[in-house]
């Protein structure tokens, strides 16, 4: 008796009709997409002058303690509050909202203390606002 080896058939994986769903699947994301602005932050970058700039009065300077505690102008406040911050800031700045702020954080203090700053002053319509940072060279 003689038994036959069947041959088999090379199995075979058609992708045509896969890679078309993914085609489509990417195509309908991306035209269903939508692009959403978060915090309209506009941001002036600083450029270099060989004459120093005019000052434009001089900057309101929120200090960030290491504690998270707050000081505007170098006057401490009664506590940490963002409603103390803000009041603060609209005592010192009365009606002027064109004038400058400049936050300088301790580098221990935190990010949301940093940011709460941040946001106060912008509630409030200051749109110059700086942060003071430290030349690690010099020192100051």
């Amino acid at each position: 008796m003689k038994l036959q080896t069947r041959r088999r058939e090379e199995l075979e994986l058609n992708l045509t009709s896969l890679i078309d769903v993914v085609l489509l699947l990417v195509i309908f994301f991306m035209v269903s997409t939508t692009f959403v602005q978060e915090g309209r932050l506009r941001v002036e970058l600083p450029r270099t002058t060989r004459q120093p700039a005019a000052p434009r009065g001089e900057p309101l300077v929120i200090t960030v303690t290491a504690e998270g505690g707050y000081r505007v102008n170098e006057r401490m406040l009664v506590n940490n509050a963002r409603a103390t911050l803000s009041a603060a800031l609209t005592k010192a700045a009365g009606e002027r909202r064109d004038q400058p702020v400049t936050i300088r954080a301790d580098g221990r203090a935190s990010h949301q203390s940093v940011v709460t700053a941040m946001e106060a002053a912008a509630t409030l319509g200051f749109t110059r606002v700086n942060i003071a940072t430290v030349d690690e060279a010099t020192g100051g």
